[in-house]
């Protein structure tokens, strides 16, 4: 991946992983642009640095998405990276009367979204890379958080095969596989006591300045490269 004067798309990033990317990427000399539901973090994130454009965006809506790329391709042709990383999380049991209706609002956002947004830009004549935000769920669920490990699982899963079909396109594709970190994700104050944003996307630019296209940090390391006994370990650390 171009590090510096690359024009970066990145969804879900008026907060959090989204954010903190997008601050140093705008830092190191990209145009970035920001999408999101809220007008209101938009603006703030496009007030952080002059290189951060912001454009609302609701992922969940198909018209939307559609919408987003036909301004892209009107207003910023030169994208040439963009990064799926918009994503909610909803904690939640089986009796829980909202259940099928919140899990759905996941599958849509986590998976529906992204393989969409992957059609239409890999379509997008100057894009030269694809990242795809995961987890280390994707490898040990959480029950409390079984439709979200889920939606993290299928899109691990996903990123393996576009890897391979857009190779021959000549685009790459990068996996940033994140643990729990501390942000909002899920509710405020539920990821409080989680390492900082600073240090994945420390650990980020460090693994994409060597040309890694996996690229994992603190205990989500182990998660995707241990072998059974590390996962069944995990596993019950998740799952006491």
């Amino acid at each position: 991946m171009q590090l510096s004067n690359s024009k970066i798309l990145i969804t879900g990033g008026g907060s959090g992983i989204g954010l903190a990317l997008a601050e140093r990427f705008a830092e190191m000399g990209n145009t970035v642009i920001v999408s999101g539901r809220r007008a209101d973090v938009l603006a703030k994130a496009e007030e952080s640095h002059p290189n951060i454009i912001a454009k609302v965006c609701d992922l969940s809506l198909e018209a939307e998405r559609a919408a987003l790329f036909n301004w892209v391709t009107e207003n910023h042709p030169d994208l040439d990276t963009f990064i799926n990383n918009a994503g909610i999380q909803n904690w939640m049991g089986l009796d829980d009367e909202n259940y099928l209706a919140r899990a759905e609002a996941e599958i849509t956002t986590n998976v529906i979204a992204p393989i969409h947004l992957t059609q239409l830009f890999s379509n997008l004549p100057g894009l030269k890379t694809l990242v795809n935000v995961t987890s280390g769920l994707a490898f040990v669920p959480a029950s409390p958080i079984a439709v979200y490990s889920a939606t993290k699982a299928f899109f691990h899963s996903y990123t393996l095969s576009t890897r391979y079909i857009l190779n021959k396109k000549g685009i790459e594709v990068i996996e940033l596989i994140p643990p729990a970190l501390n942000t909002d994700l899920g509710g405020v104050g539920i990821h409080n006591n989680f390492p900082p944003v600073s240090g994945f996307v420390d650990h980020v630019i460090e693994g994409l300045k060597e040309g890694k296209d996996e690229i994992a940090y603190l205990h989500a390391v182990d998660m995707s490269t241990g072998g059974p006994e590390v996962l069944k370990a995990r596993f019950k650390v998740l799952n006491p």
